[in-house]
């Protein structure tokens, strides 16, 4: 067995994890990703899934999969410089790029290595990356990565942005990177006013649209189709295909120039190995679900109004969100613990977000909603959060 020469500080520190309620643990699900699963052996109805369409277990894209694997086998075998780039690989690529309005479109195994890949693909020393303080985790490592210099402003704040760009004004070049969709808040980035302070300060922008694809804009067009900014204006954009899409691995859209710099530099494209092809095969025809059925995106945000309008009622400690994840702010780590505990006993799944993910003393019961629930399942979600909120 091998053993660290520290093994007493980790345990140590592992126990004060432990006291402090910030212990997490992985659950095992049996079955299909969706609205009602099984967790630990116990039937859930869930809200904490990132399935935001209700795509992760559709027949369509189940059987595009599996198409693909007799086709293409089940590994890829190689990196996509190598012989790992299948020819559905190459397919979605180009339907990605139709999709987002960009002339090219990378893709990436898992949108982390996407977000590492294109900061430290684009920037060297002498460079500056500044980064709103709530951005996904991805962003910050890519920004630590990388050997510009990093700013952070604090979250949405455009003034204290324009500051942190004059700051950085003797940097060679300056990139801009945002949360389109900030995961643990669920607001929107300003993004028209960080587009204008880009172009003030010739500053380049990367949105990591994670959250936003699938969920809002034209035909799930994102955050940039939300704000009505035209394609040849749109910043470079990162999309990861296991959320609304419902499948898995990520992507860069940008220009030419861009991806073909990634293709050379970014290391974590050119160092591991391609998704398995039936991955791409089964994320074309979920692409084609997420543009043509609106409906999705209409009952998803019928039911976020119907949660926010009754958790109001309930004066439970909503965030100003208008997409599937709505936060309800507790505060204690403790109490956000107790009350996830309370509805799961209730057989509901909430997210339990902690410390160090989202700020102290603002844990939160991260409710995240599908277009698989139902309107009657979002009441048997308020009914129990008003009987934990009573007591």
């Amino acid at each position: 067995m091998s053993q660290l020469p520290w093994h007493d500080k980790l345990n140590a520190a592992l126990s004060e994890r432990k006291a402090a309620g910030r212990y997490r643990q992985a659950r095992i699900r049996l079955g299909e990703q969706g609205v009602s699963i099984t967790v630990d052996g116990k039937p859930m109805l869930s809200f904490c899934s990132n399935d935001y369409l209700g795509l992760a277990a559709h027949p369509d894209i189940k059987q595009a999969f599996k198409q693909a694997i007799d086709k293409e086998g089940v590994g890829s075998g190689a990196a996509h410089l190598l012989t790992g780039h299948s020819y559905y690989h190459q397919a979605l690529e180009v339907a990605l790029a139709e999709f987002t309005g960009q002339p090219r479109v990378l893709l990436f195994s898992t949108g982390y290595m996407a977000n590492l890949g294109v900061i430290d693909g684009l920037l060297t020393r002498g460079d500056a990356i500044v980064q709103d303080k709530l951005n996904h985790a991805s962003l910050l490592d890519g920004g630590r990565l990388t050997e510009a210099e990093q700013y952070r402003f604090p979250h949405a704040d455009m003034a204290r942005l324009h500051k942190r760009l004059h700051t950085a004004a003797t940097a060679k070049h300056k990139l801009i990177a945002v949360d389109g969709v900030f995961s643990m808040d669920g607001d929107i980035a300003p993004l028209p006013e960080i587009m204008a302070l880009a172009e003030q300060h010739r500053a380049a922008v990367l949105v990591d649209d994670a959250h936003g694809f699938g969920t809002i804009g034209k035909g799930g067009r994102g955050t940039v189709s939300h704000f009505g900014i035209e394609a040849n204006e749109a910043p470079i954009l990162v999309g990861t295909l296991g959320k609304a899409f419902g499948t898995g691995g990520a992507f860069v859209a940008a220009d030419e120039t861009v991806i073909e710099t990634l293709i050379q530099q970014a290391r974590s494209y050119v160092y591991t190995t391609a998704q398995p092809p039936a991955i791409a095969a089964a994320t074309i025809a979920s692409l084609k679900l997420v543009e043509e059925e609106d409906w999705r995106r209409e009952k998803l945000q019928a039911l976020i109004q119907q949660f926010r309008q009754g958790a109001e009622q309930l004066g439970l400690d909503l965030m100003p969100s208008q997409t599937p994840i709505q936060p309800v702010v507790i505060g204690d780590d403790k109490q956000a613990l107790a009350i996830g505990k309370k509805l799961e006993e209730q057989g509901i799944l909430v997210g339990v977000i902690r410390p160090p993910t989202v700020p102290n003393n603002t844990a939160r019961l991260r409710i995240t909603l599908s277009a698989a629930h139902t309107e009657q399942q979002v009441n048997t979600l308020l009914d129990a959060l008003e009987q934990c909120h009573a007591h």
